[in-house]
């Protein structure tokens, strides 16, 4: 019986631990400037607004990627150049508004979008130390990780490449930018720090590709929000692991046409959820499909 209730209670204080994990975070500094946008979100790796920092050798690297993976998908696609699917953004996510990210979502920085790992990451931003641009009460708003915000080393660090290595800086929607700061500003310090995602409804899976390529964009992400390993399973294939291609972009080479489709996703605290026939036999390309929340 002592057992079981020293079980009990440490099932207890690890679920507690868990909800005041976030608020334990502690802040950091960063600076944030915001991009306008007529829909109010931001996508900063559209090729639109990147052609402005093309000096960048990053920024023509991720450019030169964007391109291979879409002439990929649209070369090796059953249907030809026909396919409607092409991702926006470093995170591959498109239009936000229907990734459910919207105007709460923000470029990061080099150091901060490290490789793409930090898509779908969540984190609370407040404007600090600026009397004159900061809003009363320092405010604070839930941003996701979206996109990456090229360095720019044409500029100095202070004066346009907010973006340079090694800062820390995110580049918002101007709607998300309004409830923290003036829109006057051109450029706040703010504190940030990682939160756990609030979503609603299940995680998104969006799939294409063609009879021997095999991808899967993966949205909509509670708890840490990155994704960090994915599998795929079909009804006469056992587990199969997925690499990632980019952003939140994942892929294998397989072909699962004619079979119910299971993922299972694992996020950078480790937390596993499998997701079993979330797409029927009949599935298509391009589809999304929604399966289980963490």
């Amino acid at each position: 019986m002592g057992a079981l209730q020293a079980t009990f209670l440490f099932l207890i204080l690890l679920k507690a631990c868990e909800i005041t994990d976030a608020e334990d975070e502690e802040w950091k500094t960063a600076t944030a400037t915001y991009t306008k946008e007529t829909d109010g979100s931001i996508i900063t790796g559209s090729f639109l607004a990147s052609f402005r920092v093309l000096s960048s050798f990053c920024l023509f690297y991720i450019m030169l990627l964007h391109v291979y993976n879409i002439l990929k998908i649209l070369l090796e696609s059953d249907k030809g150049f026909g396919i409607k699917y092409v991702a926006e953004g470093a995170c591959g996510y498109g239009d936000l508004h229907k990734t459910s990210y919207g105007k709460h979502s923000a470029g990061l920085s080099t150091i901060l979008f490290n490789r793409g790992s930090s898509c779908g990451a969540c984190y609370e931003v407040r404007c600090v130390d600026h009397i004159l641009w900061c809003l009363q009460g320092s405010p604070s708003v839930i941003l996701t990780a979206t996109d990456f915000c090229p360095p720019n080393y044409g500029l100095s660090s202070d004066y346009g490449g907010w973006c340079n290595f090694p800062q820390e800086h995110f580049e918002m929607s101007e709607a998300a930018f309004a409830e923290i700061a003036e829109r006057r500003a051109d450029i706040v310090p703010v504190q940030y720090r990682r939160v756990k995602c609030a979503r609603s409804g299940g995680l998104r899976f969006t799939v294409s590709g063609n009879l021997r390529f095999f991808q899967v964009l993966i949205t909509n992400v509670g708890l840490d929000g990155e994704v960090v390993a994915v599998k795929v399973k079909g009804s006469r294939t056992g587990w199969i692991a997925m690499g990632r291609n980019w952003g939140q972009n994942w892929q294998c080479n397989i072909n699962l046409r004619g079979q119910p489709i299971s993922f299972e996703v694992t996020v950078s605290s480790g937390r596993t959820l499998a997701s079993y026939n979330v797409a029927p036999a009949n599935w298509q390309f391009p589809q999304t499909f929604e399966g289980k929340q963490f």
